[in-house]
């Protein structure tokens, strides 16, 4: 008997292996997608970058957004389609000549498959037509310029889930001329795409709206001394300055202002580039009572609270450090989402990740439940669920050295009252 099991097993044994030797192998992939493919080995990391500002007067914008894909990575478990997820990034600079080397370095690793960047748009304007050109697609958690997005110079492969400043301005200027009804502002850039734009879109709403631009001034980053051009303000007599720039720059407006006679009551305005408590160690005591606009944290979905407190655990510190690690969280999402979409897996563990397929998905996303709300992508790569309140700063707020995490108005919701 156990003779006849023996031989019934061994027949077993050899019909299997004779039919698993007649099976045809599979087939060795091909790449076929227009813009390439990046094969990852079995054992190997998806290999993801980043281009932040992660040094200088503007560093705390770019690890405010590191923390946010960190913390992305996170709640992935540290693994997409069973591999490891390796982050890795370069400082941008927070300017052209940063974005352009951040680029170039970026586009030369060809282990990577998508970018999240640049906080900075005019470190994006140089940098995405060297990564579009290498076939990688970037989402940008902060970049809010318009100029990125229009559909006469978006560079393929560029998508963002930061506001465009279309909206940000237009809110910014219905509080000064219909909240505070100020009828004379003047208005700040530092010559980059996004200041120069922001200020533009802010002047252009508060004229529709009766307002009226004292001075439309411009000031050179490096500049130290403010107040030649504070003093050719001052001439015009505005009842509010709206200078939408950087840490370094705008800390010393701030310090300045008081010290210039006539502007020693007229109020300050920043947006989301000076939100950010190194502002306030720039600019001192003048910016107690200054006013932002800036994301709606409190327009937020649920999931945000929890968020900020594995933010603010992990990181230990008192607050966060800049406005946009939401939509950082948001970008690192929609990537890792598209790149499971354009991926083929090998049954061997094998990936083969098609960079056209993956932007092919980037521009599909549509009602991702994000924490900055549901992200849906445009034909233009705008995926935001754009929120905008205006902040002001408190006494508190500036001894503790925190920025406020409630907004004083936004549009829709009671009037504004002066604290």
């Amino acid at each position: 008997m156990k003779a006849k099991v023996f031989l019934f097993v061994a027949l077993v044994v050899a019909l299997t292996f004779v039919i698993s030797a007649c099976q045809p192998a599979a087939p060795k992939f091909e790449c076929k997608d227009k813009l390439g493919c990046v094969d990852i080995g079995p054992n190997d990391p998806i290999h993801i970058a980043y281009a932040f500002v992660v040094s200088g007067s503007d560093a705390t914008l770019g690890t405010d957004t590191k923390y946010g894909v960190e913390l992305a990575i996170d709640d992935k478990g540290g693994k997409l389609l069973g591999h490891t997820i390796k982050l890795s990034g370069q400082d941008s600079g927070c300017n052209a000549e940063g974005g352009q080397t951040a680029g170039t370095k970026i586009a030369a690793d060809k282990t990577i498959v998508a970018v999240v960047g640049t906080n900075c748009s005019s470190e994006a304007r140089a940098a995405m037509p060297i990564l579009s050109q290498a076939g990688l697609s970037m989402v940008s958690p902060s970049n809010t310029a318009p100029d990125l997005t229009d559909p006469a110079k978006r560079v393929p492969g560029y998508f963002r889930t930061a506001h465009n400043d279309k909206v940000q301005g237009a809110v910014a200027a219905e509080f000064v001329a219909k909240q505070l009804k100020f009828t004379k502002a003047a208005t700040i850039h530092d010559g980059s795409i996004y200041a120069k734009g922001l200020a533009e879109v802010f002047a252009e709403n508060y004229k529709k709206m009766g307002g009226t631009i004292t001075a439309a001034e411009a000031v050179n980053v490096g500049d130290k001394d403010m107040k030649p051009v504070l003093t050719r303000i001052a001439a015009g007599k505005p009842d509010l300055i709206y200078y939408p720039i950087f840490v370094a720059e705008g800390g010393f407006i701030a310090a300045q202002i008081r010290d210039v006679p006539g502007m020693e009551k007229v109020a300050m305005m920043g947006a989301d580039g000076i939100f950010t408590p190194d502002f306030l160690k720039a600019g001192g005591k003048n910016t107690a009572g200054m006013f932002w606009s800036s994301p709606d944290f409190e327009a937020f979905g649920g999931e945000y609270k929890p968020f900020i407190e594995k933010y603010l655990k992990k990181y230990n510190v008192k607050g966060v450090l800049a406005p946009f690690h939401a939509h950082a969280y948001d970008a690192a999402n929609i990537i890792f989402a598209a790149l499971e979409k354009g991926t083929i897996k090998d049954a061997d563990g094998t990936l083969h990740v098609q960079k056209q397929a993956v932007r092919d998905a980037l521009q599909a996303t549509k009602d991702h439940k994000g924490l900055t709300g549901k992200i849906t992508c445009d034909p233009n790569g705008d995926c935001a669920d754009p929120k905008i309140a205006i902040y002001q700063l408190s006494a508190d707020d500036f001894a503790k050295l925190v920025m406020p995490t409630k907004g004083v108005w936004s549009p829709g919701s009671a009037d504004y009252k002066p604290k």
